[in-house]
């Protein structure tokens, strides 16, 4: 019995190792013996196996009309001067042509609505896989400019009032108004409750709660007449972030809205 075992793993054993971990394995052992033994290989080896995984799925299981794409991951933090070779990224799958996107055409439906829909839903999609899209990505991925997608995603913002997440308005880039004072508008200016803005802006309740504490913390520096600069350094906040709460401020004056009121009756919402 056990000289049959010893055969078989004499004989199929080296089978299991025929196969791309394997060819990894040899490679970071030849060319690279500096990284240590068989164990640290391993992990190596492992790792770069499910990135290839992750970036490189199988297409068999993508319906016509879909595309693999890699972007950002939804989860990174944005910060002054990193480049995207040190940022995480993450692998998405989206629907460029939906089965219905023909009939529409057929139907007479306009191919600019199309196309704000599908700059929509590229948005929503990527984050709802973990990533977040560009303008530039999208702009690249539905051969149009980058000026008209920023044009229909607003549009689209404005039509359903609902918050499309991209990297320039969740992780605070560029000059698109910051996703925290887009979250801060609704519960002040339009009223909604804290479900409602979680919903359409795609947060947790978590960070709503600190974005209004932001909010608070601006408010309470601007009654203390600091000026711009001083609020964005007790806040730890960007200058511009501060101007864009001090214009809702204003907002909120001329509508005679009771800040501290909806402050209160809100943070007892969160909490909640």
């Amino acid at each position: 019995m056990k000289r049959r075992l010893d055969h078989a793993e004499a004989n199929y054993g080296p089978q299991q190792y025929k196969n791309f971990a394997g060819a990894l394995g040899v490679f970071f052992a030849q060319e690279c013996p500096q990284l240590g033994g068989v164990r640290t290989r391993q992990v190596l080896v492992q790792a770069v196996t499910n990135l290839v995984h992750q970036f490189y799925p199988e297409t068999t299981h993508l319906r016509a009309g879909q595309i693999q794409w890699t972007t950002v991951d939804r989860d990174e933090k944005a910060s002054y001067g990193k480049t995207i070779q040190d940022t995480k990224l993450t692998s998405v799958v989206l629907d460029l042509v939906r089965p219905e996107d023909a009939g529409q055409r057929a139907k007479g439906k306009r191919l600019r609505d199309l196309k704000k829909e599908a700059v929509a839903r590229l948005f929503q999609q990527a984050w709802h896989h973990g990533g977040c899209l560009t303008n530039a990505e999208v702009a690249i991925l539905l051969k149009i400019s980058d000026p008209t997608v920023s044009k229909y995603a607003r549009e689209y913002e404005e039509e359903h009032q609902r918050l499309l997440p991209r990297r320039g308005t969740m992780h605070d880039l560029g000059p698109t108004i910051t996703h925290k004072v887009q979250i801060v508008r609704k519960l002040f200016l339009e009223g909604k409750t804290v479900q409602q803005t979680m919903r359409e802006t795609s947060h947790s309740a978590q960070a709503v709660h600190r974005y209004i504490r932001a909010f608070k913390q601006v408010l309470l520096c601007h009654r203390r007449r600091l000026n711009v600069g001083e609020i964005a350094y007790a806040t730890k906040m960007t200058r511009r972030l501060v101007e864009e709460y001090l214009q809702l401020l204003q907002n909120l004056a001329k509508e005679n809205r009771a800040v501290d009121r909806l402050l209160q009756s809100l943070e007892t919402e969160v909490k909640i």
